[in-house]
């Protein structure tokens, strides 16, 4: 007896191929599905915006953008990068014909009590890193004034409200989608994880050689620790920490969010301690999955079982077993075949009127049957004209 063959087991950055469907041009039209319909989106949120400010009286700048201000300006800005989200779980669901939350996790959806223990990890990782950041001698720019409690406060609401949607956003395009492209193709993980780093860093912009390093260095943590762990939890949880931490210091300050300045502009003092918090979140998590129990895999899809195959002596119609009234043998009238075709009798069968019950003394199967009376004579031999 044959041992059933086991699924195989896919990592996270295999998910793909998590599907009956799957076929190697599926995540390549999906990247392109994914631009496209993300450009498409933003544009309608752009006009949606003009539409609104033009509406509520704000000015225009040389380009004709209304001047929302720094707290409007930077929602906008947050919800430009969140839209990516329904346009990439959309595409996984119709393009990639899978679950849309095996972007999230392996296990098919956010796992929110792990994502919670996260957060509540970086929080004082990230908080002791900013906190050291602050520290660090301003090299001549102006000292910044406080923005006061009724714009902090303000801010803050907004900033609490949208920045896990736009962390979140980043973290599904670049951890996510374009993680199981690569491993669709590539069964190492490092072969997946490395280019989306390199794009993340390059999404930001091009400013100082240390800046990019460290987005390439928090690209490559955030991507293993989504390996690692078999879903987003982890990076998103980081990503939104050390966003709203960011923001937040930002948000303090008069027109501290009217700035154009990123991550990619850090000098390497920041970078140093960036550095650091990212190495420390990371073995953090490490330390936690030591102690509690995730699911890093997933089945793949097994092929459709075979139907089984037709006993034999049993008739058989449209693939479906017949009832009896529908084809199944019916044994002949004369008993069990003689030495002749198999089911048949041992003399020709002549046709019209079912023949008499058998009489006394008929012969034996095989011997010569006795001649048929003539046409008109009676059965005792006595003339009946």
């Amino acid at each position: 007896m044959t041992q059933p063959q086991l699924a195989e087991q896919l990592p996270y950055h295999r998910l793909a191929r998590l599907s009956v469907r799957y076929r190697w041009w599926r995540p390549l039209l999906g990247t392109l599905v994914v631009a496209v319909t993300y450009l498409f989106a933003l544009a309608v949120l752009m006009v949606l915006a003009v539409a609104v400010g033009s509406s509520l009286g704000y000015k225009e700048d040389a380009d004709g953008w209304p001047e929302f201000g720094p707290v409007s300006g930077t929602a906008v800005d947050l919800l430009s990068i969140a839209v990516g989200i329904p346009v990439l779980l959309l595409t996984v669901r119709w393009i990639g014909r899978r679950p849309a939350g095996t972007v999230s996790s392996v296990t098919g959806r956010l796992r929110w009590r792990w994502l919670l223990l996260c957060v509540l990890t970086a929080v004082p990782i990230v908080a002791l890193g900013m906190g050291a950041m602050l520290l660090l001698p301003a090299d001549g720019e102006p000292e910044s004034q406080w923005a006061g409690w009724a714009d902090f406060g303000l801010a803050l609401a907004m900033l609490v409200l949208l920045v896990p949607l736009q962390a979140a956003a980043e973290e599904y395009v670049f951890r996510g989608w374009l993680t199981q492209t690569a491993g669709a193709f590539l069964r190492s993980p490092w072969a997946a994880l490395v280019p989306q780093a390199v794009l993340f860093a390059a999404a930001h912009g091009w400013g100082t050689p240390w800046g990019f390093a460290d987005l390439v260095v928090f690209g490559v943590a955030a991507g293993w620790l989504t390996w690692r762990t078999g879903g987003l939890e982890a990076s998103i949880a980081l990503h939104t920490v050390n966003n709203l931490f960011a923001f937040g210091v930002s948000a303090a300050v008069v027109d501290g969010l009217n700035s154009d300045e990123t991550a990619a502009d850090a000098n390497w003092q920041v970078v140093a301690l960036d550095v650091l918090s990212i190495a420390l979140y990371t073995a953090a998590v490490a330390w936690w999955l030591r102690r509690r129990r995730l699911d890093r895999t997933a089945p793949a899809p097994q092929p459709p079982a075979q139907p089984p195959a037709f006993a034999p002596g049993h008739p058989y119609v449209h693939g479906a077993p017949a009832p009896h009234a529908f084809g199944a043998p019916v044994p002949p009238p004369w008993g069990r075949p003689g030495a002749g075709t198999a089911g048949a009798p041992p003399w020709p069968v002549q046709p019209g009127p079912a023949a008499p019950a058998p009489w006394a003394g008929q012969p034996a199967p095989g011997a010569a049957r006795p001649p048929a009376a003539s046409p008109g004579a009676g059965g005792d031999g006595a003339d009946r004209t």
